[in-house]
């Protein structure tokens, strides 16, 4: 998301889905949180250039956000049949999850225990399933498999047991047939670190360090940017 391109700051972005139109140009869609508010951003580059006049931010629910310190919007296409799944982590940790439907979104799932969570991104998406890798404050790097049926019930299994507590943004695409390359920001040192993840099998999954990527990382937000196909099969 270019700097300046709404008059208040965005605070946390779902993953931004880069979708062709009918001219071939991008349009690009993705749910923000300015201040307590939850919008739809929508823009469209044009020959690779951002079109100005195409910026539009819509109120996209209503209600208050400000205790949202994790979002992320999924969407999963089998056949003819869409899943859009919207997940939000409050403060207090209490995962939320909307799914969207024709009649409008609507809360399907709650569940608790999710406090101590710095940073979540999906890593894997199914008809049944979502699953994330997480982080704590604590140092654990987890996996967090949500399947789509009601009661919401989140399976969560440790990867890892220290050292990741620095990252406040993760960040994930498919890697291989059944990886993921992850990206680990950390706003502190304003430094980002890349890693190969093998296929999640709880503290049995491989995990290569990729070293410390070129640059300095202070924006106030980040956001996954997706293409038109997006399979994720981390695990």
């Amino acid at each position: 998301m270019a700097p300046g391109l709404f008059d208040a700051p965005v605070r946390l972005s779902g993953s931004a889905f880069a979708v062709p139109d009918s001219g071939g140009d991008d349009v690009v869609e993705s749910q923000v949180i300015i201040g307590a508010a939850l919008f739809r951003s929508v823009y469209t580059f044009i020959e690779g250039r951002l079109d100005t006049a195409s910026i539009r931010l819509l109120p996209d629910n209503l209600g208050d956000y400000s205790d949202i310190v994790a979002l992320e919007e999924v969407r999963y296409r089998e056949g003819t049949v869409p899943r859009t799944t919207t997940y939000g982590l409050r403060s207090d940790g209490l995962l939320l999850r909307w799914t969207t439907s024709s009649a409008g979104r609507d809360i399907t799932g709650v569940a608790p225990g999710f406090a101590s969570v710095k940073a979540m991104v999906p890593i894997s998406k199914t008809r049944t399933y979502d699953t994330f890798l997480a982080n704590t404050r604590g140092g654990a790097l987890y996996t967090i498999h949500i399947p789509t049926t009601s009661p919401m019930k989140p399976v969560v299994k440790p990867v890892r047991t220290r050292t990741w507590q620095g990252f406040e943004f993760l960040l994930a695409r498919k890697c291989g047939q059944q990886g993921t390359l992850l990206l680990g920001i950390d706003k502190d040192t304003q430094s980002a670190h890349l890693y190969a993840v093998g296929h999640a099998n709880g503290t049995a999954t491989v995990i290569q360090g990729l070293g410390k990527v070129p640059g300095t990382f202070s924006d106030p937000a980040y956001f996954r940017w997706v293409p038109p196909i997006d399979p994720l099969v981390g695990e």
